[in-house]
């Protein structure tokens, strides 16, 4: 009887102890397919090495994530695309990696692309890394999706720890001050963009971040976390006039060109 109820109080220890080990071993995997995938497909004897598993545990955790899109598996090698390695990110940090630590094995182009692929999947024109002279000085934009009347201004913001409200004020504050630079400096010989074959535009300014967090807007300005874009833009349309904009007429587009 004795044995019975110890035995009733260690399965669910036993339990616990399995379910962790597991979150461990995929978490680990995970990161060293981060670490390893930045140029492109590896060998998957050396994803072995670098989470020090064996050969049956690393193919049997990859098969899963390539049954889940995360992953591609050919000739003893493993590929993860940006998109991709953008997911494996977010699912190592919810098993309980570093948030900083994962971030820097990601690199800026992989936000941009994926940021630019996702506009271009909904009809924008886009421009990667927009870079103009207004009032003087030299500004930069990431990625600017075109899709009339809108023109989404966005800064890919490669956060490596939680931001508080001033710090996330500040940011907004700057991709604010850079897209109205761009719709004022617009229309230029210098600069082709679609918005300039209108004869209307309006300017958003949007911040895009690798993890949720809990400021949706700040001062009207989205703040979106990457894997929720495709909501987002979804969702657009809707709410447009509640945003922060700078209109724009470009009747003077003849005389500039």
């Amino acid at each position: 009887m004795v044995f019975q109820v110890r035995s009733a109080g260690f399965l669910p220890l036993y339990c616990q102890f399995i379910c962790g080990l597991t979150v461990i071993v995929e978490r680990n995997l995970i990161i060293s397919l981060l670490k390893l995938t930045k140029e492109g497909p590896v060998l998957i004897e050396l994803i072995n090495k670098e989470a020090h598993l064996p050969s049956a545990t690393t193919m049997k955790l990859l098969k899963k994530l390539q049954n889940e899109g995360l992953v591609y598996l050919k000739q003893g090698s493993v590929e993860a695309e940006s998109g991709s390695r953008l997911k494996l990110a977010v699912q190592a940090i919810s098993l309980g990696a570093d948030i900083e630590y994962i971030s820097k094995l990601l690199c800026w182009q992989e936000f941009e692309k994926i940021t630019a692929l996702a506009l271009k999947n909904n009809g924008y024109a886009v421009s990667n890394n927009v870079r103009f002279k207004q009032s003087g000085r030299k500004w930069e934009i990431d990625v600017v999706g075109c899709k009339k009347p809108l023109v989404v201004c966005v800064d890919c913001k490669h956060w490596q720890h939680a931001i508080a409200p001033s710090a996330l004020q500040r940011i907004v504050d700057s991709q604010v001050r850079r897209t109205g630079a761009l719709a004022d400096s617009l229309p230029t010989p210098s600069l082709k963009l679609e918005c300039t074959r209108w004869n209307n535009a309006k300017f958003m300014p949007a911040v895009l971040s690798i993890m949720p967090n809990p400021f949706k807007f700040c001062g009207n300005v989205p703040v979106v976390p990457i894997l929720q874009l495709q909501d987002f833009l979804n969702q657009l349309p809707a709410y447009t006039e509640t945003l922060k904009l700078f209109t724009k007429t470009f009747n003077t587009l003849s005389d500039n060109l």
